[in-house]
C-alpha cells in the first residue's frame, strides 16, 4: 500500500522532472479549477436564491405588459446572464492556454535535448532522456488539464444558457 507521503513524493518527482513549465501548467490549472469550482458553487447554491428574489420582484409588479415593464424584465434577464457568465471567458482562455503551455514545455525539453546532443553527441542517452522527459511530461500535463477544463467549461456554458432561459420563462407576463 502506498501512503500519502509516497504519493506526494511521486507528485513532487513528476513536477521536478517536468521542469519550470510544468510548474506554470500546475499554477494555471489551479486557477482554472478554482474558477470552475466557484462557478459550480454559484450555479447550484447562490443563483437559485437570486432567481427567487428576481421572480418575487417581478411578481410584485402591478404592470407586467407595458414597454417599461418589459425593459425591467429584460434587465433582470440580462443581470442573470451576466452573473452566470462571470469568469467563463477566463476559464475558456485558460483552457486554450494550457495546451500552448504544454507545447512550450515540449520545445523547452527538445532544446535541452539538442543542447546535450551538441555537447556530448548522441552517445549520452541519459542526458537526452532528461530533455525528452520534460518534453513529454509537459505535453501530457498541458493536454490533460486542458481536456478536463474543456469538458467542464462546456458543461457550465450549457448550464448557463439553460438557466438564463429558465429565468426568462419565470419572468414572463401573464
Amino acid at each position: 500500500m502506498f501512503s500519502l507521503s509516497d504519493n506526494l513524493f511521486q507528485v513532487q518527482l513528476l513536477l521536478e522532472s517536468g521542469g519550470a513549465v510544468l510548474w506554470i501548467i500546475l499554477l494555471t490549472s489551479i486557477v482554472m479549477w478554482s474558477l470552475i469550482i466557484e462557478r459550480y458553487i454559484y450555479v447550484f447554491f447562490y443563483h437559485p436564491k437570486q432567481v427567487k428574489s428576481w421572480i418575487e420582484t417581478w411578481q410584485q409588479r402591478q404592470d407586467r405588459t407595458s414597454w417599461f415593464a418589459q425593459q425591467i424584465r429584460q434587465g433582470l434577464i440580462a443581470e442573470s446572464r451576466v452573473a452566470l457568465q462571470r469568469y467563463m471567458m477566463i476559464i475558456r482562455t485558460l483552457t486554450v492556454a494550457l495546451p500552448m503551455l504544454g507545447l512550450l514545455g515540449t520545445v523547452d525539453g527538445m532544446i535541452q535535448t539538442f543542447d546535450v546532443m551538441t555537447v556530448f553527441g548522441t552517445g549520452n542517452a541519459r542526458g537526452m532522456a532528461g530533455g525528452i522527459s520534460i518534453a513529454l511530461i509537459t505535453t501530457m500535463g498541458g493536454l490533460l488539464t486542458a481536456l478536463s477544463g474543456l469538458y467542464f467549461s462546456t458543461q457550465l456554458s450549457q448550464r448557463t444558457t439553460r438557466e438564463v432561459d429558465r429565468v426568462a420563462d419565470a419572468l414572463r407576463h401573464e
